[in-house]
């Protein structure tokens, strides 16, 4: 049960990501979330639309993970490592704070299933 809501919130972080990349980006919210420039914004919205999509995908993932229950174990674990890979690769190379708001609560996530909670 614990590692159904992890998992949960951790999809859901990504909806926010996702909604943050895809839509917001280029908007005072965005800007302020990210700490970028109204010029770095609009030059770069296309990649952070392309990221916010592969967000999206892990959103896919793990809910399609959630969906099958029990037998969706193996799907739950690969997407849980993607977003581990994913969170610790942006702490190295953008923001330590991405170990924090992505990584941990995957790897938070991952614990907990791989135990049986």
């Amino acid at each position: 049960m614990l590692a159904t809501i992890l998992i949960a919130l951790v999809a859901a972080l990504h909806v926010y990501f996702m909604y943050l990349e895809m839509i917001a980006w280029d908007t005072p919210a965005g800007r302020k979330v990210f700490g970028t420039t109204p010029e770095f914004s609009a030059a770069s919205k296309a990649l952070a639309m392309s990221q916010g999509l592969y967000n999206g995908f892990l959103v896919a993932g793990l809910v399609w993970g959630l969906w099958l229950g029990t037998e969706g174990f193996a799907i739950k674990v690969f997407f849980l490592g993607c977003v581990i890979v994913a969170g610790l690769f942006g702490a190295a190379t953008v923001s330590r704070k991405v170990l924090y708001v992505q990584a941990l609560p995957a790897i938070l996530a991952l614990a907990a299933l791989v135990m049986g909670w």
